[in-house]
């Protein structure tokens, strides 16, 4: 009889892992996580402040303007936010592999979070490859003015939705893989914590700023803890990589 009452015997961490697996690969499945979260923060972070500084005016016709004579910024900022993309689904398959063995199937369910966030967030891509067409095309293929307002209205006015539902993907993955890491104790307990607390904020908020009862500043204030549990989880992962987990729960991989 197993110590969590089921009626199969735990067997060795050893004995779980797969075919050629090693525990160097676990530690560089976690250097890979660490890098990935630093460089999805960055990647994120600089697209949003570069897109914004390249799109800035009043009104279509001045964030048109500003597009075009700023497309290397606009460029630099659709390639960031690419790049961002492919780190959410990097981090899909890490954290999937550092926590599969505190609980296969919740581990799963972060790895679909995470790969949702990526591939949501990369339907933004079209509508800023769009604003740059738009505001940089010439020649035959480009639109006439009755058009250009048209795509202009559309591109700039209809709100943003695609960040903020993939921010909801990325907030409930979050808050599962916070809550493997403190039963795992794979790093320290108070950076589990942390991370738990910072994803129950977003994972309230989001979904109330998506129906337009949250706005203003606090929709950008409640992302603070999760940078605070973020930046040095990296760091930790990087640095220390994720211990064995001490306990599994009945789903576990065997």
């Amino acid at each position: 009889m197993a110590p969590d009452g089921n009626s199969e015997p735990l067997v060795p961490y050893s004995s779980q892992r797969e075919p050629g697996g090693t525990e160097m690969t676990r530690r560089t499945n976690a250097k890979v996580a660490g890098f990935a979260f630093l460089l999805y923060i960055v990647a994120s972070l600089t697209g949003d402040i570069v897109a914004g500084r390249a799109s800035k005016g009043d009104g279509v016709a001045a964030k048109l303007a500003s597009i075009a004579g700023h497309a290397f910024q606009m460029r630099a900022a659709i390639l960031l936010t690419l790049l961002g993309c492919f780190c959410a689904l990097v981090l899909a398959v890490t954290l999937y592999s550092i926590t599969r063995d505190q609980d296969s199937d919740l581990a799963l369910l972060v790895l679909i979070c995470r790969t949702a966030e990526g591939v949501i967030s990369a339907l933004a891509l079209p509508r800023m490859a769009g604003r740059l067409w738009l505001a940089t095309g010439a020649g035959p293929g480009a639109p006439d003015a009755a058009a250009a307002k048209a795509l202009g209205d559309y591109l700039f006015a209809l709100p943003s939705w695609n960040t903020t539902v993939s921010a909801i993907f990325f907030a409930f993955g979050s808050l599962v893989f916070s809550w493997l890491l403190l039963r795992g104790r794979m790093v320290p307990i108070a950076l589990s914590w942390i991370g738990l607390l910072a994803s129950i904020v977003v994972v309230v908020g989001l979904p109330l700023e998506l129906a337009g009862i949250l706005e203003g500043s606090i929709t950008q204030l409640m992302w603070l803890p999760m940078l605070a549990f973020e930046v040095p989880l990296g760091i930790w992962l990087i640095v220390k990589g994720a211990a064995l987990p001490t306990g599994r729960s009945g789903t576990g991989s065997r």
